[in-house]
């Protein structure tokens, strides 16, 4: 019986059906890791860049090493058999969000209604 070379093409990136592609797809990832982790250490050093612009380089590739070591290392894709990896994932970020986001409101309300320092050292006296 001869494999059906369909087959390779309905899988998902994330998707692997031997030891062997599961240990590529660690490799590949493992070097885009590598590859994206150099690029961030060159940026943060390197005169080429202008400087205003590192911090947005080093955030476009923090994200892009999250994506390899999601796709090749917690191995989500949009398979239909990882609907609830990729559902739990985004209810995570939510949440994340919604900490983050929040926290910065409330701090910036009470940096908003505190007292100032030297108000308060006034009726101390």
């Amino acid at each position: 019986m001869t494999p059906d070379p369909s087959a390779e093409l309905d899988r998902a990136t994330g998707a692997h059906s031997s030891g062997r592609d599961r240990l590529k797809s660690y490799a590949v990832g493992f070097g885009f890791a590598v590859l994206l982790t150099a690029a961030s250490f060159l940026a943060a050093v390197s005169p080429f860049v202008w400087t205003p612009g590192v911090p947005v380089l080093l955030a476009v590739l923090a994200i892009a090493q999250m994506g390899v070591h999601l796709v090749f290392f917690l191995h989500v894709s949009s398979a239909p058999d990882s609907t609830n990896t990729v559902l739990a994932l985004a209810f995570g970020i939510f949440v994340v969000g919604l900490v983050v986001f929040g926290s910065i409101i409330i701090m910036a309300n009470l940096d908003h209604n505190i007292m100032p320092m030297e108000k308060l050292m006034q009726m101390q006296r």
